[in-house]
């Protein structure tokens, strides 16, 4: 029985002595990571900013939100589909828009409560200040011409699984 205790009492100071041995060890040297040079893809748009993006008709009005991207195997996009309609993604009515139908803008939204400051220009309204660097990779928001009703009329996208 004793003999338990001797073993198991060598065993706890060998990892005491181990354990304090490698604290005081000298740090591992680190590897100085290379500067990240920035890219510059003027007029290119990142896809995961599309998904969610939301869609405007042509009085001002959200009509939907984009919630997919079609793209062929050569890389072309053909379509999006947006979500039109519906609460939390419940009743939503999904139609295909292609590039003609949907034309995307960098300014933000103008609301109707919005005041209209003059300007000088000439046309009557102060423009939207310019964006971020960090928000050039996306528009603001999509255009379409027509109504919720309208496009709740299209025929409803459906996925192939």
């Amino acid at each position: 029985m004793r003999s338990k205790f001797l073993v198991g009492g060598a065993l706890a100071v060998l990892l005491l002595t181990t354990s304090a041995q490698a604290q005081n060890a000298p740090p591992a040297p680190r590897a100085v990571p290379a500067p990240i040079a920035p890219m510059n893809h003027p007029g290119e748009w990142r896809s995961s900013k599309l998904i969610g993006l939301s869609v405007y008709n042509m009085q001002n009005e959200k009509v939907g939100d984009i919630n997919e991207m079609l793209i062929q195997p050569s890389g072309k996009v053909t379509g999006f589909v947006v979500g039109v309609g519906g609460f939390l993604g419940m009743g939503e009515h999904d139609v295909l828009l292609t590039l003609e139908q949907i034309k995307f803008v960098n300014q933000p939204v103008r609301t109707s409560n919005a005041p209209v400051t003059p300007n000088t220009t000439g046309s009557g309204t102060t423009p939207a200040p310019a964006r971020a660097a960090n928000e050039r990779w996306y528009p603001d928001h999509a255009v379409v011409n027509g109504t919720k009703d309208q496009l709740k009329a299209m025929p409803q996208f459906k996925y192939n699984n």
